[in-house]
C-alpha cells in the first residue's frame, strides 16, 4: 500500500467520523447502546434466584420441619408463608407462590427410623428458568438440613461424606458479570454492522456517493476507510462500556489482559464492519438494510454460545457454528475476561477470526466494486 493510498484512507476516515458525529440520532443511539443497553441487559436478565415466593404446608410440626423452614432466607427466598393443605390448589391457581413445600406427618420420625419419607414440592413452572433454578436450590437446602440433623443425632455414621465445592473464576457467582460481558459483545456486533452499513446507505441517500466515484480513490480505499473509521469509534465507545458500566457499575473483575481483549475485538470488528458493507450493497433502502440486519444478527447471536451453551445444540449444529466468527469471539472474550487466559490459549480463536475476517473483506470488496460500477 503506497503513501498516497494511506493518505486517501486517512482523509476518507476523517470524512466518515465527521459525518457520524453530525448524525445526532445515530450518535446518541451508539452512546445509549454502549451504556444503558448493556447495563439494562446485565441487570434485567438475571440467572439467579431472587426473592422467590414460597408456601409451606407443615403437617409434621417437628424440630426437623422447623429447621427446614428456617433455612429459606433472603435474598434467595421471601419469608416462607404457612399454608393450609386445602388452600394449596387455590393459591397456586392465583400465582401466589412459585413454590409450595409439603412436609408430611411423622416426617422427622420416619427420617430417624430410616424409612425414607418423601417431601412434595409443587412448582409453578410458568417462569421456567426460575422454576428450574429454584427447584434445585430447594432440593439442596432440604437435603443439607436433613444431613445436618442426622449428623447431630447419635445414629449418624462416622464415615459420612461431605461434598466441598470450589468455584473457579467467578467465586461470588455474579450472573451480572456474565450477562454484562455478553451484552457488550452483542452491542459491538450490532453497532459494527449497523454503522458501516448505514454509512454506505447514507452516502447513497444524500447523493455523496457520486462525489466519491469521481475522486481518484479506489473501492478498497473507500471500504477500508469506512471500516477503520466506524470500527475505531465503536472500539472507543466499548472502552467506556467496559470501564464505566461493567467494571464501575457492575463490579466486573477482569481476570486477563484488557489489551489482549481489545486486540481480539479490533479483529472481530473488521469482520463485522465488512459484513455491514456487504449487506448495504444488497439493500436499496434503509428499511431493507434493517430487515437484512435482523436476518443476520439474530442467528449470529443465538448460535454464538453467548447465552446458550454449544453443548446443548445438536451435533451437526455444533459443527456448523465453528464457521461463525461470533462463536470464536465469544470464546475468546470469556477466556480472557473471566479465566485470565493469555495468547498461548486463545491464539486459535484469534487466527480463526482473522482468517474469516479476511475472507469476508475480500468477498465484500468484490460485491462493493460491483455496487459502485452500478452507480456510475
Amino acid at each position: 500500500m503506497t503513501m498516497l493510498s494511506l493518505r486517501n484512507i486517512w482523509q476518507l476516515c476523517r470524512k466518515e467520523i465527521t459525518s457520524l458525529l453530525r448524525d445526532r440520532v445515530l450518535f446518541i443511539f451508539m452512546i445509549y447502546a454502549c451504556t444503558l443497553m448493556v447495563y439494562a441487559q446485565a441487570t434485567g436478565t438475571s440467572h439467579d434466584l431472587v426473592r422467590a415466593s414460597l408456601g409451606v404446608v407443615d403437617e409434621d410440626r417437628s424440630a426437623l420441619s422447623q429447621r427446614i423452614i428456617d433455612a429459606f432466607q433472603p435474598p434467595r427466598f421471601q419469608a416462607p408463608v404457612m399454608v393450609a393443605p386445602q388452600e394449596v390448589d387455590r393459591a397456586m391457581d392465583h400465582a401466589r407462590y412459585t413454590f409450595v413445600l409439603n412436609i408430611p406427618p411423622d416426617f422427622q420420625a420416619d427420617v430417624l427410623a430410616g424409612r425414607g419419607p418423601e417431601i412434595q414440592l409443587l412448582i409453578d413452572a410458568t417462569a421456567v428458568m426460575q422454576a428450574g433454578i429454584g427447584g434445585n436450590y430447594i432440593s439442596s437446602i432440604v437435603a443439607d438440613e436433613i444431613g445436618r440433623f442426622l449428623r447431630r443425632d447419635a445414629a449418624a455414621g462416622s464415615d459420612a461424606v461431605e461434598l466441598k465445592l470450589r468455584v473457579a473464576f467467578n467465586q461470588t457467582l455474579e450472573s451480572t458479570w456474565f450477562t454484562g460481558a455478553m451484552a457488550l459483545l452483542q452491542v459491538l456486533n450490532m453497532l459494527a454492522i449497523l454503522l458501516t452499513g448505514a454509512a454506505l446507505m447514507r452516502e447513497r441517500e444524500h447523493g455523496t456517493l457520486e462525489h466519491l466515484l469521481v475522486m481518484p480513490v479506489r473501492a478498497s480505499e473507500i471500504m477500508l476507510a469506512k471500516i477503520f473509521a466506524n470500527g475505531g469509534v465503536i472500539l472507543s465507545m466499548s472502552l467506556v462500556s467496559l470501564f464505566v458500566v461493567l467494571q464501575g457499575l457492575l463490579g466486573l473483575r477482569v481476570a486477563g489482559s484488557v489489551l489482549l481483549f481489545y486486540a481480539g475485538t479490533a479483529i472481530y470488528l473488521f469482520f463485522a464492519a465488512a459484513l455491514g458493507i456487504f449487506l448495504a450493497t444488497l439493500a436499496r433502502t434503509m428499511a431493507q438494510f434493517a430487515l437484512l440486519f435482523m436476518l443476520v444478527q439474530m442467528p449470529m447471536q443465538l448460535l454464538s454460545g453467548a447465552f446458550t451453551p454449544l453443548e446443548a445444540m445438536p451435533d451437526w449444529l455444533q459443527m456448523a457454528v465453528q464457521l461463525l466468527p461470533t462463536k470464536h469471539y465469544v470464546a475468546l472474550t470469556q477466556a480472557i475476561l473471566s479465566r485470565g487466559a493469555g495468547l498461548d490459549v486463545v491464539w486459535p480463536e484469534f487466527l480463526a477470526i482473522l482468517a474469516m475476517g479476511a475472507a469476508a473483506f475480500a468477498f465484500s470488496l468484490i460485491r462493493f466494486r460491483d455496487f459502485l460500477s452500478q452507480q456510475q
